[in-house]
């Protein structure tokens, strides 16, 4: 779970840290690496709108893809795609062969995110070597009823993989007021209910553009595993920069039967 600065509208800055913290997390014994939201120019950063590029061949996506290549590892990132006059909040899944074996578009944008990107269109699961793997983008996480990791879910993810940019207004007091409700309440009871794993890795620095502007993104990376309860919870801050390692073991798909269509519904 890397938990990066992102810098907005810098992606030459962002895709060198992102190349650097993917050979740490290499070093380190990793498999599968998960980097956040739109990673190359920062969430809702006006150079969206110029800045994007092309999902596979684009330079960024081809960047992570070498470094996947590179390094032998699997690689989820958020990146900010053009798909000719629209332009995305997506996010990849590249193979340890630098492959995109898949490409998510968010569905679930915030309204002040209109502006920047367009209505997403997919949504998928892959099996991978480490496992059946889906991919979602921060506030698709809670979308009523969680339609979207439950979808997930009943496609046979075992593992759910968050790119995300979870921030804060910039008096926030995090003894007063601790983050991070929103994602347990949401990641919990589909992770018990499927017995997977949701992983939400969140960027940290300020937000320097955009309707957010002055706001913080703090970290708070979340890993929560099939009995509905957090694995691991990164540090909180706008400097908590973070590489945070865990082992999981995905567990087999639900059975078919009785019940199973109860697994839409929140608990």
């Amino acid at each position: 779970m890397v938990q990066m600065r992102v810098d907005g509208g810098e992606p030459e800055v962002n895709l060198s840290r992102a190349e650097a913290r993917l050979a740490e997390a290499k070093a380190k014994g990793a498999d599968i690496a998960v980097l956040p939201e739109t990673l190359d120019l920062g969430w809702t950063h006006p150079s969206a709108l110029s800045g994007a590029d092309a999902i596979p061949d684009g330079a960024a996506c081809q960047r992570l893809r070498n470094a996947a290549r590179r390094h032998g590892l699997l690689v989820a990132a958020g990146l900010t795609e053009r798909s000719g006059d629209r332009v995305f909040n997506s996010a990849v899944l590249v193979d340890a062969d630098g492959e995109v074996v898949l490409h998510h578009r968010k569905l679930n944008e915030l309204e002040i995110g209109h502006d920047c990107y367009d209505q997403g269109d997919r949504l998928g699961v892959v099996e991978t070597r480490l496992g059946v793997i889906g991919v979602m983008i921060c506030a698709d996480a809670f979308v009523r009823g969680q339609v979207v990791a439950r979808t997930l879910g009943l496609m046979g993810a075992q593992v759910i993989l968050s790119p995300s940019a979870w921030a804060v207004p910039a008096d926030h007091d995090p003894v007063r007021e601790p983050y991070g409700g929103l994602w347990r309440d949401n990641y919990g009871p589909v992770a018990r209910d499927f017995r997977l794993w949701i992983a939400g890795v969140s960027n940290v620095g300020p937000i320097t553009g955009g309707p957010w502007e002055g706001r913080q993104c703090i970290g708070c990376s979340l890993l929560v595993g099939p009995e509905g309860r957090p694995v691991v919870e990164a540090p909180y801050g706008r400097d908590a920069e973070a590489l945070l390692l865990a082992t999981i073991t995905p567990e087999a798909r639900p059975a078919r039967g009785d019940g199973w269509e109860d697994l839409w519904q929140p608990r």
